[in-house]
């Protein structure tokens, strides 16, 4: 009776293992053939997050504008909740390597305590999109706090080797919050400052100043879209501020602004294949 008892339990175990095995072999088949599609991906999004009381409609101007070129786009939208659950809109084209992606948030609120909120919530929807269409290249733009998430979210959660950024565009975003000095730094820009040596060394970072009076953009003080030089200067491999003047200057219409728009097909927009600016330089 004992041997007999002996027997069914070790043939269990046995089938268990075996049963084991080959889930573990078909995880490892899925996993591998992910990370394949992923590698050999062509498509390169641009990834945008609007600032505080904007929704995921807020680049819907921005897209329009961009589209109107010879080159359209498809343009997603991500709404992040507080729960970490996710809406998702819109739908990309078939054979589109560079769609448009947003990614809000349901609590947009201001302050740093969110923004640091808001940076987890973003990497939890930067690695959804990741799985659900298998690229590994993107650039990245942010509007106002926008930029903000996106520093926190590159020292803090950014990994070369599952995600690559090309280019990260900030507009008018306040990296010293309401400070006009830098002597009076925030535990914000103290915190970027300490850990800038995150930041991926081989990115190109613009970072567009609206003027709209002498010394800011109606909101945004000159002197904290400025501070990001001790964030990124002599840390990424280019750094680039650039003054943007003139009509839709103030800071709510910056990312509509005709120059910004130029800016961004010019500096952050992937180059279609063939095209002279996409050529190697010999």
């Amino acid at each position: 009776m004992r041997n007999g008892l002996k027997w069914v339990v070790a043939t269990g175990m046995f089938i268990l293992l075996v049963a084991m095995i080959i889930l573990g072999l078909r995880w490892s088949e899925v996993k591998t053939s992910t990370n394949r599609a992923i590698f050999n991906s062509k498509m390169t999004p641009t990834i945008l997050i609007p600032g505080s009381s904007a929704s995921q409609n807020r680049f819907d101007g921005l897209v329009k504008e961009l589209n109107k070129g010879v080159n359209k786009h498809s343009l997603l939208k991500v709404t992040v909740k507080e729960t970490g659950a996710m809406t998702v809109s819109g739908k990309l084209r078939a054979r589109d390597q560079a769609p448009y992606m947003v990614v809000a948030f349901e609590n947009n609120h201001d302050g740093y305590a969110n923004i640091k909120k808001q940076a987890t919530w973003f990497n939890k929807a930067i690695l959804m999109l990741q799985k659900r269409y298998h690229f590994r290249r993107f650039q990245a733009i942010g509007h106002s706090n926008g930029g903000l998430i996106w520093t926190r979210y590159l020292e803090q959660y950014y990994q070369a080797e599952e995600l690559q950024v090309n280019v990260l565009m900030t507009i008018g975003s306040p990296y010293n919050f309401a400070e006009k000095s830098i002597n009076n730094k925030t535990q914000m820009l103290a915190d970027f400052i300490k850990h800038r040596k995150a930041l991926p060394t081989d990115l190109t970072v613009y970072s567009i100043l609206g003027t709209e009076t002498y010394d800011d953009d109606g909101i945004v003080p000159e002197e904290s879209v400025e501070a990001g030089k001790y964030i990124f200067q002599k840390q990424v491999a280019h750094y680039t501020q650039i003054t943007v003047t003139g009509d839709d200057a103030q800071h709510s219409d910056l990312p509509q602004n005709d120059q910004i728009v130029q800016l961004i097909q010019q500096n952050v927009l992937p180059k279609p294949m063939g095209s002279e600016l996409n050529r190697p330089k010999s």
